[in-house]
């Protein structure tokens, strides 16, 4: 397919586990051979789901795509809980959850939904006086975080067995999961941590039409080829 001029073109991936958002933006980039592509929302390092990439002229509607409500499906671990709220650091055990019921778990979820103040985690991009406090927080310097405004629309609980609690969370921009796993386990005095995180939408765009990434770049390079020819 011929590029039209000024090119621009939008993908959605499915991020792979490990990966870093920019290593995906990286990839692209380096397919596509042209510098002005980005993300718009990021996925970190654990976490799995749909990530959108703009690429040429679209890179003007990145903040647009980010302001969009999020979905997200995953698990929380109860009794324990770790620096990060996340598998990124070492798990502690905090308190014996099995007095823990599933009715316990959907009230802690409702206190957590609607307009909330949320304090995000320590492990996180967020800058503060010029820096990411991820930096400071892996040197051990301690950061006061202000909480700020965001809106859990729906925190569903689909599964609760064990130590497990299956979610379903609809979210505004700039909303923690890994937050709303600390506070889930400070509401149940047993601790919390997210074990796994997939972000299933961004607005109308759903994981079930995004693209596996090195399937994705073999196909631009394919594409880029032929345009050569």
């Amino acid at each position: 397919m011929q590029e039209q001029e000024p090119y621009g073109e939008v993908f959605l991936i499915d991020k792979p586990k490990e990966w870093t958002s920019f290593d995906a933006v990286k990839k692209i980039r380096n397919a596509l051979k042209i510098k002005k592509v980005g993300h718009a929302g990021t996925l970190d390092p654990l976490a799995t789901g749909l990530l959108i990439i703009c690429a040429g002229k679209q890179t003007k509607q990145i903040e647009k795509y980010m302001g969009q409500e999020k979905e997200y499906e995953g698990t929380f671990v109860i009794g324990s809980t770790t620096e990060s709220f996340d598998l990124e650091k070492p798990v502690v055990p905090v308190a014996d959850p099995s007095h823990i019921t599933l009715e316990d778990v959907k009230k802690a979820a409702a206190q957590l939904t609607g307009d909330i103040m949320q304090i995000p985690p320590m492990h996180s991009a967020i800058k503060v006086d010029g820096k990411r406090v991820y930096e400071a927080a892996r040197v051990g310097k301690e950061i006061k975080m202000e909480a700020r405004p965001v809106q859990v629309r729906e925190f569903e609980i689909t599964r609760f067995e064990g130590n497990e609690v299956d979610f379903r969370i609809s979210c505004s921009k700039g909303t923690y999961i890994r937050s709303l796993a600390r506070d889930l386990g400070e509401i149940l005095q047993v601790g919390a941590y997210m074990s796994r995180l997939c972000r299933t939408r961004i607005g109308d765009f759903h994981l079930s039409n995004a693209k596996q990434l090195l399937p994705l770049i073999e196909e631009i390079k394919a594409r880029k080829a032929n345009e050569n020819l």
